[in-house]
């Protein structure tokens, strides 16, 4: 019951962005997952950089950008579930600022591989962080 509350995607905006800004991708990553790795919820990228906000719930596609496959092994925002008894998890919500429209990977990449160019090819980034347990 608690994941399948947490699998809308929640409002984000975001404003302040870098001059040659032409795409921002949305990243969603717990480093406290019980994995080497961490646990990626989402990766959306391509989103066009006249977009500084999305709904509630919002499909990244309507937004003009695409969905990579996450953890979960689907293209969509994959919520919060940390495992029960764990402890509490942060859940960081990354958006980053592209020099380019389109990240140059194929559509079956990997959320690592999406990480790594972000990284590599950022003009800026911002990050909230929320955390949620289950007892």
């Amino acid at each position: 019951m608690f994941r399948e509350k947490c699998l809308t995607s929640p409002q984000l905006s975001w404003d302040d962005f870098p001059a040659g800004t032409k795409s921002f991708a949305i990243t969603v990553y717990d480093p406290d997952a019980p994995t080497e790795s961490g646990w990626w919820h989402w990766s959306a990228i391509d989103i066009p950089a006249n977009i500084h906000q999305l709904k509630r719930g919002q499909s990244i596609s309507s937004a003009g950008g695409k969905e990579i496959r996450n953890d979960f092994g689907t293209t969509a925002f994959g919520g919060a579930c940390p495992p029960v008894g764990h402890g509490m998890h942060r859940y960081q919500f990354t958006i980053w600022a592209l020099p380019y429209k389109n990240m140059p990977v194929p559509d079956t990449a990997s959320a690592a591989l999406v990480g790594y160019m972000l990284n590599q090819d950022a003009l800026a980034k911002s990050r909230i962080t929320a955390t949620a347990m289950r007892k």
